[in-house]
C-alpha cells in the first residue's frame, strides 16, 4: 500500500526581513514524501488501513526532518503539516495524514500520548501540568496538479494562541503530485517569526498547559 517515489526537505535559516539582524536566526524546515494513491481514480469506503500503513512514514520523516535541521529536539518551537493530492485522487486521502504525521512530530518532541487514543481524538493533556507538544498541529490539504505550492501552516508546539510563532511554510515539490499520487508533507520552526513584535501571548507566559494558552 506504500510506495514512495520521492523524499525531499528543505531548510532555511532567516536572519531579517529588512529589519534588525536575528543574534539567532529562527530554522524553519519541511519535508515532502511523494507517494502512490492507491484510492486513485476511484472511490473506496473503508481508506482507513491506509492510515496505519503510513505511521512509520511519519515517524521517519520527522526524524528525518531534524537531522537535516540538525538542531535539538529542545530548540523545535513550532510544527505543522500538510498534503497535496493528485487531480484522480480525494480530498479525503489527504486527511490519512493527520495521525501519522502529527502523532510522529509530537512523539518526537517528547508527547506521552497514546497513539491509539490519538487516532480517535482523544488522549490530549488535560491536567494543566507543562509537558512537550501539547498542542494540535495544524494542518492543510489540497487536491493539486504537478509543482503546485501549498502553504502549510505553523503553531506553537505548547500552544496555539501563541501570537508569535503564526507562521507558514510554502511546499512545492517539482512534477508531483501525478494524477495518481499524494505528496506528505511534516514541517518544523525553531522560533517565532524573526521581527514579531504585535503581542499577544508568549511562549515564555504559557500558563494553562491545555495546548491552547
Amino acid at each position: 500500500m506504500i510506495d514512495i517515489r520521492r523524499i525531499l526537505s528543505q531548510v532555511e535559516d532567516i536572519h531579517h526581513e529588512f529589519g534588525p539582524v536575528a543574534a539567532v536566526p529562527p530554522r524553519r524546515g519541511w519535508i515532502a514524501a511523494v507517494l502512490t494513491n492507491p484510492f486513485a481514480g476511484r472511490y473506496v469506503a473503508d481508506i482507513v488501513p491506509m492510515m496505519e500503513a503510513l505511521n512509520p512514514v511519519g515517524v521517519a520523516m520527522a526524524h528525518r526532518l531534524q537531522a537535516a535541521m540538525d538542531v535539538p529536539v529542545e530548540r523545535i518551537e513550532a510544527y505543522g503539516k500538510g498534503a497535496i493530492i493528485g487531480s484522480a485522487g480525494e480530498l479525503e486521502h489527504g486527511a490519512l495524514w493527520h495521525v501519522p504525521g502529527g502523532y510522529a512530530m509530537r512523539e518526537l518532541l517528547g508527547w506521552k500520548g497514546d497513539r491509539a487514543a490519538y487516532a480517535r481524538g482523544e488522549g490530549e493533556q488535560k491536567s494543566g501540568q507543562p509537558g512537550n507538544a501539547l498542542a494540535i498541529v495544524p494542518s492543510t490539504k489540497k487536491v493539486g496538479p504537478p509543482g503546485a505550492a501549498l502553504d502549510v501552516p505553523l503553531t506553537h508546539i505548547n500552544a496555539s494562541y501563541v501570537r508569535s510563532h503564526f507562521d507558514a511554510v510554502e511546499v512545492r515539490v517539482p512534477g508531483a503530485p501525478a494524477a495518481d499520487e499524494l505528496v506528505f508533507i511534516l514541517a518544523m520552526s525553531t522560533g517565532a517569526r524573526v521581527h514579531a513584535r504585535v503581542g499577544g501571548l508568549k511562549a515564555g507566559d504559557i500558563a494553562q498547559w491545555d495546548g491552547l494558552r
